[in-house]
Parts: structure tokens; sequence; C-alpha cells
């Protein structure tokens, strides 16, 4: 099973997520102008009575044609380029579905037909980003600076937060848990999952641990606990015997990560594992 190999492609090189993202960004602004030229430039041969004047309207009705024609195919490149993308966005999170069922499968006590569907690779739906890029682009809406917390929802945070610190990790685990669950889509969410892994990986639970620390991950690929969570996730598979997968992972680790800590880490665990 390879499905980071496949999301590297989205979100671990820096040229396919974020460099998509730009181009379609770049090519829906050039829609736009080219949009407001072809409108402008029909207005003022309404205006001017040039568009029935023969050679007076020549020269300006070829420069509709030719923005129309750029116009059309602009359009075509955004709509190719929406569909690579969703494409990759969909097959990467069916391969973390599938990630999910073997953890499942090799979990004492998980019933794989009662794992909840995978939420899409990133979060959010795959045709929103670029539907929303021309508002997002704009409008800068600085929500996501200082998102707001539900009541309640940073006290119960630091509840399961500061039970871990006292070294109660099956109570932990099961705050962490239940805070995902009550905040759905919480900005917090990634490190809850993380430190949910955490817990786990001490009361030895290799399994869920890396249930939580795929989730962490899965759920926010650059934040700032994606980079552990790979690790650990990786580290996890080696323990639970899914070798090929743990060097896969390990090795992306690196791949998305260069010259931090967690890479040289992935390295000496790949080393350990006998990765190739």
């Amino acid at each position: 099973m390879r499905w980071l190999l496949l999301s590297a492609a989205l979100l671990a090189s820096p040229a396919f997520a974020q460099d998509k993202a730009q181009t379609l960004a770049d090519l829906q602004a050039e829609l736009a102008k080219l949009s407001a030229d072809f409108n402008g430039l029909k207005a003022e041969l309404v205006q001017s009575g040039a568009a029935s004047s023969g050679a007076a309207g020549g020269d300006a009705l070829q420069r509709m044609d030719a923005i129309e024609a750029a116009l059309t195919r602009i359009t075509a490149k955004t709509e190719e380029i929406e569909l690579k993308v969703n494409r990759v966005v969909s097959d990467g999170t069916n391969r973390i579905g599938d990630i999910e069922f073997r953890l499942c499968e090799a979990t004492e006590g998980c019933d794989p037909s009662n794992i909840p569907e995978t939420p899409v690779l990133g979060g959010g739906d795959t045709a929103a980003p670029a539907a929303a890029a021309p508002a997002a682009a704009a409008d800068p809406a600085p929500a996501e600076d200082a998102p707001e917390l539900a009541m309640g929802e940073k006290n119960d945070f630091d509840r399961a937060k500061g039970v871990l610190g006292q070294g109660d990790f099956r109570a932990a685990a099961d705050l962490f848990a239940t805070f995902t669950q009550s905040y759905p889509g919480s900005p917090l969410s990634e490190e809850a999952n993380f430190n949910r892994g955490e817990a786990l990986a001490k009361l030895g639970d290799t399994a869920n641990s890396a249930r939580a620390y795929l989730e962490a991950f899965s759920g926010k690929p650059d934040g700032p606990f994606a980079a552990e969570s790979l690790l650990k996730l990786g580290q996890a598979l080696g323990t639970l015997g899914q070798t090929p997968d743990a060097c896969v992972t390990l090795a992306e680790v690196g791949n998305r990560f260069p010259g931090t800590i967690h890479a040289t880490n992935a390295q000496v665990s790949m080393q350990g594992l006998g990765c190739q």
C-alpha cells in the first residue's frame, strides 16, 4: 500500500498542492482580467457605433475575437487542473481509508465495518478550493489567523492536556477522543489527535496510536504537528510489522520536511528497519 507516494503529488512536494493552487489562482485572475477587457471593449464598440462601421471597427473586432479565444483556452486549462487536483485528492483519501482499515484489522476488538467514512484529505470538499479561489484572492479574510473556539472548547482541551501531563494516559486518550468528537473541525484537532496518539503509545496501544497519528497528519498535512505525526506513524507501522509501509512513510518525512530533526529521526528509524 503506497498512499503516501500518491499523497506526495498533492501535499508533499512544494510543487503540487501549493503550485497547483497558485496556478489556478493565476489562471482565474487572468480570466477575470480578460473578461473585464472583453466587456469593456464590447461596451466601447456599442457606445461608439464602431461595431457597424466596417473598417473602423475591424481592429476592435479582431481584438475581441482574440480575447474571446484566450478566454476559452484559459477556461479549459483551469478545468483541466481542477480535475487533476480533485482526482489526486480523491485517490489520496481512498488510500488513507485503506491504511485505516488495515490498522483496524491489527487492533483487537476493532470492527472494520464500523470505521467512519474517511474525511477528504486535508479537510474540506475536493472541489471547494478551486471554486473558492477568486473569493479568497479578492477578500483575504483573516478568519484563519484567529479562529474562534466554541464555548468550553479551550477548557476541554486544556483539561485533557493537563491529564496527559499528569501521566494518566488512559484518561487523557479518552478525553482527547471525546474532544475531537465534540468539536469536529476544531483548530485544535490536529494537536488533540497527536496527543491522543502519544497517550495511546504510552499505553502500548500501538495500532490505535498509529491511527491517531494518521488522523493528525491527514487532517492538516502542513500543520505544526504534521512532521512528527508522520514520523511516529511510520515508527508505529514498523512496530506493527508493516515494514514496507513503514519504510515508505518514514521516507516521506524526509521528502516533506527536509533538514528537520524529524527527518533525521526518520532516517535512523529506516536504518533500524533495514529499509532500502
